[in-house]
């Protein structure tokens, strides 16, 4: 549905504003040319808004709609047989001899074509279009070699044109270390990773640039030439880091003014310090956390402490979080990480907004895209307590001019 000269009416606004839920009972929101042009109660509303088509919504809630601000969704073929072998017993040694873990992965995604990425990508969009998400990162990073990098962002450009959703993208080239550059990381960097950088970027293909600090990935020092580049070429940077050891990847992000860090469950508070001077955002990914097994969750108490805005995100990708259900999301990190419910809401909207450095999406705010998902539930708290159950009324899109 579009909000074009409507007016939202009878109903209960989490608005997201000022950090919390911001609640407002009896609601009226107008919208125009794809904004809000007035939030408040309904007693309160402007004559001039009063003309505008009215919308009733019955008394249920609305929010912001979600924002999905890490996804690797794009990609070719799945590995169910690796998470079956895996459950038998099998070893990470043995997937990777069978033909398992990402090689599996960049090898489908090197023999799809543009049109088999879009079209293998989309019920996984419309899975989250089904959840009220209005906004999705989409990342490169299974492709490792120029031309199947750059193609991976034009199927999520063209997935843009195919669906009523924002598609924010970014260059994910220091993902992994491809199979033709073992032992060879810095040349596959000269090679490959920052020529498809400058040739995505030139083809307007490229929001953020991104990489993976691990010890199983890029070192701070490698990471650090590609994001010499991006910054050169003015764009923003985010970053996978301290995600299973600490290699101190979220300050070294943070000395870039990362919009924001991912992972995070070993950073220490040092890292965190430097987040918080930085401003940038914790984006919690409860789906890895999940599949993975892993031990050590992030350091909630240490963002609230140094006022670290945290977002939530499916990290949606073939291996290891296969999760396309961000309400889902949202309920493992208030059940697995001790998030609040309003933590979490926030970490899907006016959070996760912040952390793709979108200024005028994810709160309910005047000059805000009139982008809402309305829920046949009574409070916001309900989209985080329930597993497995989908309350979506309606979504509405605004497309900002």
């Amino acid at each position: 549905m579009s909000a074009d000269r409507m007016l939202f009416i009878n109903a209960t606004a989490a608005t997201m504003a000022h950090g919390g839920y911001g609640l407002i009972e009896d609601v009226a929101i107008a919208c125009e040319n794809g904004a809000i042009g007035w939030v408040g109660r309904q007693a309160d509303c402007p004559a001039p808004f009063k003309k505008f088509t009215s919308n009733d919504l019955g008394g249920r809630l609305i929010t912001p709609a979600l924002i999905d601000c890490h996804t690797h969704i794009v990609y070719g073929g799945n590995r169910a047989a690796e998470f079956e072998m895996r459950l038998k017993g099998a070893t990470y040694e043995e997937v990777a001899r069978a033909g398992g873990g990402i090689v599996s992965t960049v090898k489908a995604t090197r023999q799809a074509s543009l049109d088999d990425l879009v079209q293998q990508a989309l019920p996984r969009i419309d899975a989250l279009l089904a959840e009220g998400v209005a906004v999705i990162e989409i990342k490169s990073g299974y492709g490792l070699d120029i031309e199947t990098e750059i193609n991976m962002l034009r199927a999520a450009r063209r997935i843009e044109q195919l669906r009523a959703v924002k598609i924010v993208t970014s260059f994910l080239g220091a993902h992994a270390i491809p199979p033709e550059y073992k032992d060879r990381a810095n040349l596959y960097i000269d090679d490959v990773c920052i020529p498809a950088l400058k040739a995505a970027h030139a083809e307007k293909l490229v929001d953020a640039v991104d990489g993976f600090c691990e010890g199983i990935a890029f070192s701070p020092a490698q990471i650090t030439r590609v994001f010499d580049v991006a910054k050169a070429l003015g764009l923003p940077i985010k970053l996978h880091a301290e995600q299973l050891s600490n290699l101190h990847g979220a300050a070294l992000a943070a000395s870039y003014g990362a919009l924001s860090v991912e992972h995070l469950e070993y950073v220490d508070e040092a890292g965190v310090a430097a987040m918080a001077k930085a401003g940038s955002v914790a984006n919690i990914l409860p789906g890895a956390f999940y599949t993975l097994r892993e031990k050590q969750a992030p350091p909630i108490d240490l963002f609230r402490k140094h006022k670290v805005p945290m977002a939530i995100s499916t990290d949606a990708n073939p291996g290891s979080s296969p999760l396309t259900s961000l309400l889902l999301a949202m309920n493992m990190a208030c059940t697995l990480f001790r998030m609040t419910p309003e933590e979490a809401l926030l970490g899907v909207t006016a959070h996760a907004a912040k952390a793709l450095g979108l200024n005028n999406h994810g709160v309910i705010a005047e000059g805000h895209a009139a982008q809402f998902a309305v829920w046949n539930i009574t409070h916001p708290a309900e989209l985080s307590y329930r597993i497995g159950f989908n309350p979506l009324h309606q979504r509405i899109m605004g497309k900002l001019a």
